[in-house]
């Protein structure tokens, strides 16, 4: 069964399907509500950084609100995504294998959808970085006042971001492509040590201004 969900959809909506034993929206789905919520933090900082104590720095606020507002359009794309690839992987298991030409016709369906339900959540790891990169760059000049909800904000785009490494990594466990599954693991491994030390950045800064 197709699933279709909107950024209209009620909070208790999208939290009543995700609970139930309809197996989307799964895991890709709510990994990407996360990176959108904290795209939402990250936005709400910007937002309250604005007036003549913060004017030198406009410039900044308003590309970092801009870009949240982008990062956000495309989780809402990738929470879509997600479910489509879910919903292409059972497809290619549904279909025959009576005769060798159907073998393989459906070998071949299942490692392209193996490897959709793997560009997928990396797409979404890369949405993290980028969310990340962003909400660093005014983690030592916003608005004090709110800097907590800058420091959630990273913590959810790592949360975000280790959810999807999880999706790709039941994936990448089905995938046949020795060498393609060794492309994913290496650019995997990169991406997460960057988003982890983005993420350590963003809360040390948090931290030291809360502390003064």
């Amino acid at each position: 069964m197709t699933t279709t969900i909107t950024w209209d959809d009620s909070i208790r909506s999208f939290l009543r399907q995700a609970g139930s034993s309809n197996p989307t929206p799964g895991g890709g789905s709510v990994a990407a509500l996360i990176a959108a919520l904290g795209a939402s933090m990250t936005s709400m900082v910007g937002n309250l950084t604005q007036g003549e104590k913060f004017a030198d720095i406009q410039s900044t606020i308003s590309e970092v609100i801009e870009k949240m507002r982008r990062l956000t359009a495309e989780c809402e794309e990738l929470l879509q995504a997600d479910i489509a690839s879910f919903n292409g992987y059972m497809d290619a298991l549904k279909l025959p294998k009576s005769s060798d030409e159907e073998k393989r016709i459906r070998t071949n369906a299942l490692h392209e959808a193996a490897i959709q339900a793997i560009d997928v959540p990396l797409r979404l790891m890369q949405v993290c970085r980028e969310g990340l990169v962003f909400t660093h760059r005014i983690a030592e000049s916003s608005n004090k006042n709110v800097i907590s909800d800058l420091g959630i904000g990273a913590i959810l785009f790592e949360a975000a971001a280790q959810s999807a490494l999880l999706t790709i990594e039941i994936n990448l466990a089905s995938l046949k492509d020795a060498e393609r599954k060794q492309h994913y693991s290496d650019t995997l491994t990169s991406l997460m040590s960057e988003i982890q030390d983005l993420k350590n950045k963003s809360l040390q800064v948090t931290r030291n201004r809360i502390l003064k």
